[in-house]
């Protein structure tokens, strides 16, 4: 694999400053903008162009390639059960690698469940619907619980122990940390073994701390370039980006359900696919898939039990 003191104009110093910034591979920088690279690496743009483009050929990144070629490109994606059959089926096989799945909804709806489930399923052999791999779980709102975890992994007969071994957990306490950790992630990605990542919720600190219409066009340009971090993880490391979301109420809404996610038009065009969580009668909870590029909006019900998430 090319280094990136390999490109051309990058020394050792730089090489140094891009790493700290988080641009530690070739492929890192080749999807990167002349302006991003300029500003962290003291380059200028024209050299961070001409940097960003023989990165391109280095990693060979960039190119068009035939719908045929990307078909047999995407049989190498993987799926993370659910745990619940109806769920899957929803999603297409269960939560997808090279791509960002959002659930959103009220609380109690299920949201950080899911979370947890994923965590400890990600870790299954593929023929029980995992990838065997461990997880990173970026926690924005104090809702990761290592007692859920155990709960679910003997409800899965595993070994709770290794279970927790596998899971990396770091706390985000404003926005600006929790874009760091995100970056800080690949670190670990980059060492393998690794399939998952969460972030719940994505968009909790944004919320907190920009409040009004002032600072909106920041808070969606921060919230933008979160994003595409966590897409470019999803496309490089073959890992699926879980992301958890709140609603909030729309009080003229008349007809329909009030609530829509927060994060506006950014995030919406951002997640792969979006997935709206409800809370039903018996424990019971209803996903409505509402945005996916190849798959119909549908609905399916599962269960959220002390051993886990099942079928109704």
């Amino acid at each position: 694999m090319p280094d990136i003191e390999d490109l051309p104009g990058i020394g050792p110093k730089t090489a140094e400053k891009l790493r700290e910034a988080g641009y530690a591979t070739v492929e890192k920088i080749a999807v990167s903008s002349p302006k991003d690279l300029s500003e962290l690496a003291d380059l200028g743009e024209t050299i961070a162009t001409k940097v960003i483009e023989a990165a391109k050929e280095m990693a060979d990144v960039g190119g068009f390639i035939t719908a045929e070629e990307l078909q047999e490109k995407r049989k190498s994606i993987g799926h993370i059960t659910t745990g619940s059959t109806d769920l899957n089926d929803l999603l297409g096989g269960g939560v997808e690698t090279q791509a960002i799945t959002e659930v959103f909804g009220e609380f109690g709806s299920g949201k950080s469940q899911l979370a947890h489930q994923l965590c400890v399923n990600v870790q299954l052999p593929e023929e029980k619907g995992g990838l065997d791999a461990g997880a990173i779980f970026i926690d924005t709102e104090n809702t990761f619980r290592p007692q859920r975890i155990i709960q679910m992994a003997e409800g899965l007969q595993l070994d709770t122990a290794a279970v927790m071994k596998k899971i990396r957990v770091a706390r985000a306490f404003n926005s600006s940390h929790q874009i760091l950790l995100a970056e800080k992630s690949e670190e670990l990605l980059r060492q393998g073994g690794i399939r998952l990542l969460v972030v719940d919720s994505l968009t909790a600190s944004f919320r907190a701390e920009y409040i009004g219409r002032g600072t909106l066009a920041e808070r969606q340009q921060l919230l933008n370039k979160h994003l595409r971090t966590l897409h470019e993880m999803a496309d490089l490391y073959d890992v699926a980006v879980f992301v958890t979301n709140q609603v909030s109420a729309k009080p003229d809404a008349f007809f329909g359900d009030p609530n829509k996610p927060i994060g506006g038009h950014v995030l919406g065009h951002s997640a792969t696919m979006r997935v709206y969580l409800r809370k039903s009668k018996k424990g019971q909870r209803i996903a409505r898939l509402v945005d996916s590029p190849n798959l119909p909006e549908g609905e399916a019900i599962f269960v959220v039990t002390e051993q886990g998430i099942i079928d109704k």
